[in-house]
């Protein structure tokens, strides 16, 4: 049974929260307070985190920041009332896997969870690591190397490579990768795709301007080539 972690100062919201989750069969684990949320993160390594932005002691913010600089893996879901595209864009960037703005639907909210414990339950099926030319990348660690020295990846770009590693020579739509990897029900669009594609591409390929490795299938998506 999945361990789902609730950080959130609102009582209502909590409790609304916690007995929706238990009915769907979750264990829930419960904080009100962001320093407490934080250590049962760290004591109890719950499966998914619901992460509310505003906490009393340490912010939602300051907790992603933490968890994921400690090696934190498990997908965060942030809570906020504030809907500015800054703050989403901040929290995202801090490492957080998806954003839903207060008032919320319960029902969407439990969908987005299920999606992010279903994909997580299929990663043992993923590809450990990926060797190829002069490119070594450890998905479980979070490391790439090129030449032997670190390749700095976002924690996004090592999930795009990791499913096109999963499915190597292969094409994948870009509505496959977006759905996996940004998660269903996402405010991005395809176009974010790219963007993560070309990125990767600077940073593995010896021309990006002509890849040979990350290549683009026209009308479809991408495809990685490792032989």
């Amino acid at each position: 049974m999945s361990l789902v972690l609730v950080v959130e100062d609102d009582d209502a919201i909590l409790r609304g929260l916690h007995d929706n989750l238990r009915r769907e069969r979750y264990d829930v684990i419960t904080a009100s307070e962001g320093d407490k949320g934080y250590e049962l993160a760290i004591q109890r390594k719950p499966d998914l985190v619901i992460l509310d932005l505003m906490l009393p002691v340490m912010n939602g913010l300051e907790i992603c920041r933490k968890l994921r600089a400690d090696g934190f893996q498990s997908p965060i879901i942030m809570l906020t009332a504030r809907g500015e595209e800054s703050d989403r864009v901040l929290g995202l960037d801090l490492g957080a896997d998806d954003y839903v703005s207060k008032p919320f639907s319960i029902r969407e909210l439990l969908a987005r969870v299920r999606a992010f414990l279903r994909r997580a339950n299929t990663e043992a099926a993923l590809p450990g690591e990926l060797r190829f030319d002069e490119i070594a990348v450890d998905f479980r660690r979070y490391e790439a190397h090129k030449r032997g020295k670190p390749v700095e990846l976002t924690r996004k770009e090592f999930a795009v490579l990791r499913m096109l590693a999963a499915k190597a020579g292969q094409a994948v739509s870009r509505e496959d990768l977006l759905n996996e990897v940004w998660g269903e029900g996402n405010f991005v669009t395809t176009r974010t795709v790219d963007t993560h594609v070309g990125a990767l591409r600077a940073k593995i390929e010896d021309n990006p301007s002509q890849p040979r490795r990350l290549v683009t299938i026209h009308g479809v998506g991408y495809k990685l080539i490792t032989s």
